[in-house]
């Protein structure tokens, strides 16, 4: 049960995120495909899935909609060619769409990011599972808390993408070649400390407490009444 729920948890987050990414990596580097070929092809997954989900569920996908968005932006980039000062401008494309569709999220009340990190914080655990559930329903804190993790993603990533462009063209070439992969796990690092601290902490010792509540109050022992 367990691991089933696991993969239950994680099976959208492999599917959303890391089959269209891992597969742009793929085909660019390892199959040797240009640039716009491999977005072209690794927008396949998150297309369809957005396809589906507005067809048969009549839902948006938010996660497949935003990669389909993301690889869209960079095929138009893709085209853009000639500056160098451009060129290492444009990488930072995919950072701004990414916090301009997270940033979008919470203000529509569906904060992005949750997708990602739920999976980290309940473990594949049931009780953790129904903990959260109850919890996203009927906590106002445990759902300010959701927003605030996508919201500290969606700042990390556009401020990224400003510091790059900015170091694009006021900094030497040479000098932004490495320091924009740099200033890029730098920025990972600040996301990761920041929502950690701030939302996925404290949102897992809620779903840790309730679930302990939750056992504690089904196993106490109803007596009867004569």
């Amino acid at each position: 049960m367990t691991t089933n729920t696991k993969r239950a948890n994680l099976a959208p987050l492999l599917v959303d995120v890391a089959v269209p990414v891992g597969g742009y990596y793929l085909l660019k580097n390892g199959f040797g495909m240009s640039t716009l070929a491999a977005l072209g092809w690794s927008s396949v997954v998150p297309a369809l899935r957005t396809a589906w989900g507005a067809v048969k569920e009549r839902t948006v996908n938010g996660l497949a909609a935003l990669i389909l968005f993301v690889n869209v932006v960079g095929l138009l980039l893709s085209l853009v060619s000639g500056d160098p000062r451009l060129m290492l401008a444009k990488d930072s494309g995919v950072s701004s769409a990414i916090g301009i569709g997270i940033l979008v999220s919470v203000a529509l009340d569906r904060p992005m990011m949750t997708a990602a990190m739920k999976p980290w914080v309940v473990k594949g655990d049931a009780g953790r599972e129904a903990a959260w559930a109850r919890l996203a329903s009927g906590s106002a804190r445990f759902r300010r808390a959701e927003k605030v993790f996508s919201l500290v993603w969606g700042v990390v990533l556009l401020a990224e993408c400003l510091v790059r462009v900015v170091g694009a063209y006021t900094l030497p070439v040479d000098t932004m070649v490495w320091l924009g992969t740099v200033i890029m796990v730098a920025a990972m690092a600040l996301g990761f400390f920041l929502s950690g601290a701030l939302a996925a902490g404290p949102m897992a010792h809620m779903v840790i407490a309730e679930a302990k509540d939750s056992e504690s109050t089904a196993g106490t022992p109803v007596l009867a009444h004569a």
